[in-house]
């Protein structure tokens, strides 16, 4: 399982930690909450005593979220899901958006944050949402493209990091799940099963 937990783990702590850190009270929009990084940040998000609203993409995945901790879970894959998420903070929004998802959810994104809320956008599977006017984000957000290496700028942060890591895996309080093996001739197949939203959780290829 570790080599499944490094660089991902590392991503999630940092969005949730660094980027924007998680307090007690918060509440959370995690987009694709039945993947890898979904379920990993949904754990630390609960760590932290946050909430946590889960979008995942179909309804077999809304036990893999649940699992993870979600408090809520949303299930759309058309980006239809601002209305749900401000019916569930009684109209507040919510704090913090952590998105991957691509431009579908963009709009969607920025209409669940509440005044002041952060918006993490990171890697996005499916494109960015083009170019941002800034002068047209609403309701003083703070919007960012999170890199978890800009953060850990030097050999030591990077082993105090990963040991923290280590420290939550052992305790049994933030785990790794794994969706799927497949053999390493298969990894296209793995890559077209990610991509046609068929998994959850982690994959590995076993050479």
């Amino acid at each position: 399982t570790n080599p499944a937990a490094i660089a991902e783990k590392l991503t999630a702590s940092h969005f949730a930690t660094n980027f924007y850190p998680v307090q007690a009270g918060d509440v959370a929009l995690i987009h694709a909450a039945a993947g890898g990084l979904g379920m990993l940040l949904t754990q630390i998000v609960k760590l932290r005593g946050g909430t946590v609203i889960g979008r995942v993409s179909s309804e077999e995945k809304v036990e893999a979220a649940r699992r993870a901790g979600a408090d809520h879970v949303i299930v759309d894959a058309e980006g239809d899901f601002a209305d749900e998420v401000l019916a569930l903070t009684g109209g507040d929004g919510v704090h913090v958006v952590f998105d991957g998802s691509g431009p579908a959810t963009f709009a969607g994104s920025l209409a669940a944050l509440r005044r002041s809320g952060t918006f993490c956008w990171y890697g996005p599977v499916l494109g960015g949402p083009g170019p941002i006017d800034i002068m047209s984000l609403p309701k003083s957000i703070k919007l960012g493209y999170a890199v978890f290496s800009d953060h850990i700028p030097t050999p030591a942060l990077l082993r105090e990091r990963t040991a923290q890591l280590f420290r939550w895996i052992v305790e049994g309080t933030l785990r790794i799940e794994i969706g799927g093996t497949y053999p390493l001739a298969d990894a296209a197949r793995a890559h077209a099963d990610m991509e046609s939203r068929r998994t959850t959780g982690k994959l590995l290829l076993i050479p």
